[in-house]
């Protein structure tokens, strides 16, 4: 925390007078994507000389960064306005000056509702367009409203800033990059492609630089991000269109990354190529989150997701065939307008035939302005939930299954940070899953071998084996 010597108030902005830099806070909800979003967003406001705060109540500026996936999302960015309107109010008491920004889906779905209903916002900026936040924040600090939510998406792409290699650092040795934004499946009960707009993919040669700027700064394992991640295609290197597969190959050949993972994938669009590089590349981790939604063809078709059932479980069996260790994990949506008693017996018995190592399931609630809002056969809220208790403790035994089957396998163990008690770290496993081993604090990035002891509630235990090591450590 700041003392009052190390500020001053300089037109109307508090000022760090040690580095004279003002201060952003941002909060980030949802996906990881709108996590990679803050921390471009960052990037973008360190050249414009902000530097980041963990404390909103020292911060300049403030800015939430949305999502509009779950239930009454829009409402709850309300509700933290209200909070926030307080700390406004406070700061202009004394003088100074909080300018207040709300950024992402729900600020692309809102728009100038958002200033229409919390006078306290200063900026509304869509997450096609953070990377004209200076220039917004400028016009607001004239007095302007902005709202700034007209996009088109290769904008963002062509002007995102580098981020500075010292900043990439202080990240940690795991990172997210963005290859491919918006979506154009249209899935009934989703809004991604109303506010992250049509799919477009980000060229090879950007993604290929960030990648490396990443691993120059120490990142060893990087997670590919898109809305349809396995929708990516662009021109390779060798002139050729490449999709997914081609680029992870690319990506694999970069010395000092250790580990690839990518998320979020459409099952239209797991291609052969791709099915391959699951096979062949050794730093493509056993993990992959193939989101299904249901199980019953009849809800499918009303989702809209354009596969059967059968569809899905067949290319279940080719991508388990090329990589026999892999985890699968995936996204249930319980309780679909017009779902049966029949069709979520479907579902459980497609849960049943894949046995997901991991899995995220929601009881269907209505996003404005998507087809299935607008159906007249909703389903009372208890049946949901009953539907949705018997889908999870199904899940939650096969995951519990899954986990309790590594112990006593050997592994490489990425140490990513300090656990919860001195001389603790915690890593993740090839399947994603959070491993807590006894380590010095210095290991932190290696990659080790150890063997796993037993089982948490969300988590591994594992043991170090001596003298032995995984992957070139950093």
């Amino acid at each position: 925390m700041q003392t009052q010597a190390e500020t001053d108030t300089i037109d109307g902005v508090r000022t760090d007078t040690r580095t004279n830099k003002r201060k952003v806070f941002v909060k980030t909800y949802g996906c990881q994507m709108n996590v990679y979003d803050s921390e471009r967003m960052a990037d973008a406001l360190s050249k414009d000389g902000y530097q980041p705060t963990d404390n909103p109540e020292e911060a300049d500026l403030l800015l939430l960064n949305t999502c509009h996936i779950r239930e009454k999302a829009a409402e709850k960015v309300y509700s933290e306005l209200g909070r926030i309107r307080k700390l406004k109010e406070a700061r202009a008491e004394d003088g100074a000056e909080l300018m207040v920004g709300v950024a992402g889906c729900v600020a692309q779905a809102e728009g100038q509702e958002i200033i229409r209903r919390a006078p306290i916002v200063d900026l509304v900026i869509g997450p096609q367009t953070y990377h004209r936040l200076p220039q917004a924040i400028a016009r607001a600090r004239k007095g302007e409203k902005v709202v700034e939510t007209e996009y088109a998406i290769e904008d963002k792409f062509d002007h995102l800033p580098e981020p500075e290699k010292k900043v990439i650092a202080s990240r940690g040795i795991t990172a997210f990059l963005t290859v491919q934004e918006g979506c154009d499946k249209f899935c009934t009960f989703c809004v991604v492609p109303y506010t992250r707009g049509s799919e477009v993919s980000r060229p090879v040669d950007q993604i290929a630089r960030e990648a490396r700027q990443l691993v120059a700064a120490g990142v060893r394992e990087i997670t590919l991000l898109g809305q349809n991640v396995n929708a990516w295609h662009g021109e390779g290197e060798d002139g050729r269109e490449w999709g997914l597969g081609e680029l992870l190959r690319l990506l694999a050949g970069i010395e000092g990354l250790e580990r690839l993972r990518y998320t979020t994938s459409h099952p239209r669009d797991m291609d052969d190529a791709l099915i391959a590089a699951h096979r062949d590349l050794d730093k493509l981790m056993p993990y992959l989150h193939l989101p299904v939604q249901a199980g019953s063809d009849s809800v499918l078709k009303a989702m809209n997701r354009r596969h059967t059932a059968d569809d899905y479980l067949r290319l279940v069996d080719r991508i388990r065939a090329a990589r026999p260790d892999i985890a699968l994990s995936g996204d249930f949506i319980v309780g679909f307008p017009g779902e049966t008693d029949a069709d979520f017996e479907d579902t459980l018995r497609l849960v049943e035939r894949v046995r997901y190592a991991q899995a995220f399931s929601f009881k269907y609630s209505p996003r404005p302005g998507t087809p299935g809002a607008e159906r007249d056969d909703h389903i009372p809220e208890d049946v949901k939930s009953d539907r949705l208790e018997r889908l999870q403790a199904l899940l939650r035994k096969h995951q519990t299954e899954f986990a309790e089957s590594r112990v006593g396998m050997t592994i490489d163990l990425l140490l990513e940070k300090p656990g919860r008690r001195p001389g603790q770290l915690i890593g993740r496993s090839p399947w994603l899953q959070p491993v807590i081993i006894d380590a010095k604090s210095s290991q932190i990035g290696e990659i080790i071998k150890v063997r796993i002891t037993q089982t948490g509630t969300n988590s591994l235990f594992a043991e170090i084996l001596q003298g032995e090591s995984g992957s070139s450590t950093i």
